[in-house]
């Protein structure tokens, strides 16, 4: 592909690389000897390694030089898009000094990782244009024989990381289609993977990406592969089927319609007692689950499957019978903690709505009490929402959990009044407040919260780090059932606003200092009708094709309400499908942004933070503001915090490096202190995972730059490769 390296002048070291002395001898036999004691100095898995813990024992970049940063290199791709924009958010692994990376269209790269030169590009599109989400690939190796495994569209790609080739053995051609092997006929359903899968042994185990709207979504059931051939060895299904434990939380057929239950996040690994750790998503539809009552386990749990045969060990839900899209959002952090005087192998999920379950490894038991309190019922026709939810007692919330006239933003007097004004006339309180008719706050947003980041942590303090956002949004709930003699236009706003606002906004002018995800609204200045038709039959990327989802006549008042037509044209109820699926009585207004009239958010600062959690104690350590609006920055108000996407990355030399928020910059704070010594300001945000690794006795940092995603910044193409003078 045409790339664009530009490089930075780098001091030659001493000793090249391939030259063997005999302290190298000696490092390679010690290292060859305790492979555990060098298991945090390189980048090989997505998080760093297989316990997700997001850290490195190189400290050549450390508190006391950070200012010193510079770039070393940065590489440039070439097919970043605008409109509609694209993102980069893979956190890139290097193996043997060549960093494994992706491309906004979802291209993979081999480049060197000292210099940024590419080696090698594959293509899974053949030259067409594509798209999507992708945050790592893995790396396989027996001998000679090495291989990187990632997903683009449907399919899961074998890759010779040698030369970029597919690997001809494995599948069908190199790839295999996620939808196939899932125990049900889902074709015409979209199954991917953002996150990637985890090796154990010869085993590739992957979660999936599907559906969450109220068309009908395939299931989210945990596979492993053979490595070599690409067939299925084990099946985990996550709705259970007839006879498997769990089944009595759903109703009887629910195996055979209901979707979600995804592990989309990735998954964690103990090797040494071959378990395998997955958080899971919540079930379809989102926001009605009348036709899923029960506790829906495995939904919204931490998994502990045996990673050889796919057996339950334990399982511990977070959420019951989720009705607010509180996915588990990431992988399980492994910790090994001190309490009660002993040593604790644990496993740390964080979760959306600002709750972090430390559970024994070995049981899945918490080690810190969880409180099972009553909450609001729905007063939704049809629904019949869990009593009770799970609150851990410690640590307590790193994210703000309630909106009222006394959260209301402090930012200026008529952003505070505005704020009051309006949440008088919603359904205010804490968390799992179920939706309703009338407009109800969810804070954290839909989005966290924590993230799909997850979070860092640093073995030799015991000390968790984790990057969430605090933003608030609003939503309701309508009759899925459209009324009698409804217009095109009309009906064509209900279906956008219940299904396609969910990823793509609904009425959001652009604001300049406040997120705003890209309105489908503006979709007629790049394509014809033709084309949206076409796209809502096959899909494309993360999008699901609704070919069986919806009538003609509901796909024609999509593409009216789109290209604004349709005012006076009436829809008979005859040719209305009326509730999608067959099943779903209740749709979801969309998850509507709530802010200021400037664009900010209406509830008070920190709309986003690191936290610093010793996990011995459950005790913050430190939480600081992540980020800063640049408008709000101009006007001398201190660092805000914002809405970010991303994840940390901490390090022996005493630093916590992230991007993640809006302000498009990479962060270092000393993680002792949580004060930020250093910051770079990046082309595009930095919302994905930094890297850190050595070669040639030199340390680099390494994150994309790919802005859009989630936060809707401006787009990016660049990676940012930063090291000492």
């Amino acid at each position: 592909m045409k790339h664009l390296v530009t490089p930075f002048p780098v001091q030659t070291p001493a000793v090249p690389f391939i030259r063997v002395t005999l302290g190298s001898l000696l490092f390679l036999l010690l290292s060859n000897l305790a492979p555990a004691a060098d298991s945090h100095r390189g980048w090989q898995t997505y998080s760093g390694d297989a316990t997700g813990a997001k850290y490195s024992s190189l400290e050549q970049i450390n508190r006391a030089n950070v200012t010193k940063l510079k770039p070393a290199w940065i590489f440039r791709t070439d097919d970043m898009t605008a409109s509609p924009a694209s993102t980069i958010e893979c956190n890139p692994i290097v193996v043997d000094g060549i960093a494994y990376l992706t491309t906004p269209g979802l291209k993979l790269l081999a480049l060197d990782a000292a210099t940024g030169q590419q080696r090698w590009v594959f293509d899974p599109w053949n030259g067409a244009r594509g798209g999507g989400v992708n945050r790592g690939v893995t790396y396989w190796s027996d001998g000679a024989d090495q291989r990187i495994f990632y997903v683009a569209g449907n399919f899961l790609h074998a890759v010779d990381a040698t030369t970029g080739k597919l690997v001809a053995g494995f599948g069908r051609a190199g790839k295999i289609d996620l939808r196939e092997g899932l125990d049900r006929d889902v074709y015409f359903l979209s199954v991917t993977a953002t996150t990637p899968g985890i090796i154990y042994q010869n085993l590739l185990i992957m979660g999936s990406s599907v559906g969450e709207g109220p068309a009908q979504a395939a299931p989210g059931h945990l596979r492993a592969f053979d490595v070599r051939t690409g067939a299925r060895q084990w099946i985990f299904h996550t709705i259970p089927h007839p006879g498997e434990v769990g089944y009595e939380t759903w109703p009887p057929d629910a195996w055979k319609s209901i979707g979600g239950t995804n592990c989309w996040g990735g998954m964690t690994l103990d090797v040494g007692r071959g378990l395998v750790f997955a958080g899971t998503g919540s079930p379809t539809y989102d926001h009605w689950g009348g036709n899923r009552i029960g506790q829906n386990l495995f939904a919204n749990c931490v998994l502990a499957l045996k990673a050889d045969t796919g057996e339950r060990v334990w399982h511990y839900q977070v959420v019951h019978h989720d009705l607010w899209d509180y996915d588990i959002p990431c992988q399980p952090n492994l910790v090994t903690v001190e309490h009660g005087g002993r040593r604790i192998d644990a496993v740390a999920q964080v979760t959306k709505i600002g709750h972090l379950f430390l559970l024994d490894r070995e049981t899945g038991q918490p080690l810190f009490p969880v409180e099972e309190r009553s909450v609001p019922k729905s007063d939704v026709p049809g629904e019949q929402s869990w009593p009770t939810q799970p609150f851990p007692t410690k640590p307590r919330p790193y994210a703000q959990q309630q909106l009222t006239a006394a959260d209301a933003t402090d930012l200026n007097p008529k952003a505070h009044a505005d704020a009051r004004e309006r949440l008088a006339k919603m359904r205010t309180g804490g968390l799992f407040l179920p939706p309703g008719a009338q407009p109800s706050i969810v804070l954290p947003q839909f989005n966290g919260g924590g993230e799909w980041g997850g979070a860092a942590f640093d073995p030799t303090t015991r000390t968790l780090y984790v990057n969430s956002s605090s933003e608030a949004e609003w939503i309701s709930m309508i009759p899925a059932k459209p009324r009698d003699n409804i217009t095109v236009a009309e009906l064509g706003r209900l279906i956008y606003g219940s299904v396609c606002s969910v990823c793509h906004g609904l009425d959001r002018p652009p604001n300049p200092n406040a997120p705003s995800f890209t309105s489908l609204k503006t979709v007629k200045d790049r394509l014809t009708p033709q084309q949206v038709l076409a796209l809502l039959d096959t899909g494309r990327g993360q999008m699901p094709n609704f070919s069986t989802a919806f009538s003609a006549t509901e796909k024609h008042a999509v593409i009216a309400f789109l290209f604004n037509e349709g005012a006076n044209e009436r829809v008979p109820t005859s040719e209305l499908k009326s509730n999608w699926a067959g099943e779903i009585q209740y749709l979801a207004t969309g998850h509507q942004e709530f802010r200021d009239p400037e664009g900010f958010p209406v509830n008070k600062r920190p709309w986003g933070t690191v936290t610093a959690i010793h996990l011995d104690t459950g005790d913050f350590k430190w939480q600081v503001p992540l980020g800063t609006y640049p408008a709000l920055e101009k006007r001398g108000e201190p660092p805000t915090g914002t809405f970010n996407m991303g994840g940390c990355l901490v390090t022996a030399g005493g630093l916590v490096f992230t991007g993640a928020a809006m302000d498009e910059r990479l962060h270092a704070y000393d993680k002792e202190t949580g004060k930020l010594l250093w910051e770079f300001q990046l082309e595009a945000g930095g919302y994905a995972l930094p890297a850190t690794y050595e070669v040639n006795g030199r340390q680099y940092v390494l994150i994309a730059a790919g802005g859009g995603g989630k936060p809707e910044t401006k787009p990016g193409n660049a990676y940012y490769c930063f090291a000492l003078p």
